[in-house]
């Protein structure tokens, strides 16, 4: 940090939490063959599937320093917020415990700020009780190839922080999708963590107990650069960063994130330009730890399996007026966590699902081989029958 050197990072973890295990609340069916519902947001902390509990310190970036110049442009009001960073000894990285960093703590520098302004900062703030939505999706009664696609969230079918296409909101909310799943099929879902849809393409055939799946995987060109993919031209905001939308696998959300410099990519940059990777030391990209994935049942369109990988960072800026920026020489991405979210149905799931769908499936394809079986032998039957009986009236 003094010499304005490369961070070095090292993986730590993992925190584990129970997430996502509370049903959709307020389900409610509309009259226009549509159904709403919130998603609860709850997060337990499991110190069984930890490395270490929740008050693990760790150095990082310091989220409000480096947020500061972003937010507030004006060089006269940088040097002002420089007096009160240096009053309360507030630096480029800081310490701080697995609890803090996630779920929030009182900043000391915004705390000097003399003015109304929240003091409180955390990665995932605010989150516990909280819902996300309201989703309103398709009950496929009128359409079965509309089921559980979304109709609008929180009201609207567009975003508002995107342009073009980019902002409608697409596809499932990943749980499930239509049914009669084709490995030629590309699937759409949102993710409100992400600020976006996005698409899956399939990967290859799966089994989870006993249960044949579809792995449908997000691929490279969800994130690739414009110059690959054209579509992705109305995702890019950030010119700085990525050098006027040339490079690859970093996404600023900070339009959605009430101004504040967020960049998404997947673990490690996975799929990024090796131009964000060499501004950091510690990157290990490796594709089947890194992708997400989801093991959908094709018959009936259920994820039954699924992890989520996601990499939140903040951009770095130069900021001459602040003197714990003023070593930055240029605009970078300074990772600070990834996730890992996973589920799999669970084995009570698994037999109901086995008994009622793919046993039946499995039976159906039984009877179709007999059927076809037994109706080839009554062809050669009655071929063998027809020949005999020609033969016969020919002598």
């Amino acid at each position: 940090m003094e010499n304005g050197s490369r961070p070095i990072l090292k993986q730590k973890g993992p925190y584990t939490y129970r997430f996502r295990y509370l049903p959709k609340q307020n389900i409610t069916e509309n009259p226009d063959s549509t159904l709403s519902y919130f998603l609860p947001n709850i997060a337990r902390f499991e110190p069984d599937l930890s490395i270490g509990p929740e008050n693990d310190t760790f150095t990082i970036i310091n989220l409000a320093v480096v947020s500061a110049p972003v937010l507030y442009p004006n060089t006269f009001v940088q040097a002002m917020l420089n007096v009160w960073m240096k009053s309360s000894k507030s630096l480029m990285l800081q310490n701080r415990t697995v609890n803090e960093l996630l779920w929030g703590y009182e900043d000391p520098f915004l705390k000097k700020i003399p003015f109304p302004i929240e003091s409180k900062v955390g990665i995932f703030l605010p989150f516990n009780e909280t819902f996300d939505g309201i989703y309103t999706v398709y009950n496929g009664k009128d359409d079965i190839k509309k089921t559980a696609l979304i109709h609008s969230y929180k009201n609207k079918s567009t975003l508002s922080y995107w342009e073009g296409p980019c902002d409608m909101v697409n596809g499932t909310d990943g749980a499930s999708f239509p049914p009669f799943v084709k490995k030629d099929d590309m699937l759409h879902l949102f993710s409100s963590d992400i600020c976006r849809s996005i698409y899956a393409e399939f990967d290859s055939d799966q089994v989870v107990k006993g249960i044949p799946l579809y792995r449908f995987i997000v691929p490279p060109g969800a994130f690739a650069s414009p110059l690959v993919n054209p579509d992705n031209i109305c995702f890019c905001l950030e010119k700085t960063i990525s050098k006027n939308c040339t490079l690859a696998g970093a996404m600023d959300i900070s339009t959605c994130k009430e101004g504040k410099p967020v960049v998404v990519t997947l673990p490690h940059f996975l799929y990024a330009s090796e131009e964000i990777l060499e501004h950091i030391e510690g990157m290990h990209p490796n594709k089947q730890e890194h992708m997400t994935y989801l093991d959908v049942e094709p018959t009936t369109g259920f994820t039954l399996q699924f992890a989520k990988r996601l990499q939140i960072n903040l951009v770095v800026r130069p900021a001459p007026k602040i003197t714990a920026l003023q070593k930055v020489e240029f605009p970078f991405i300074f990772p600070i966590l990834w996730l890992n979210e996973t589920a799999v149905i669970d084995e009570t799931k698994a037999e109901f699902f086995r008994s009622k769908v793919t046993n039946k499936i499995k039976l159906l394809h039984l009877l179709e081989a007999v059927l076809i079986v037994f109706g080839a032998v009554l062809f050669l039957g009655f071929l063998a029958s027809y020949l005999i009986c020609r033969a016969q009236k020919d002598k």
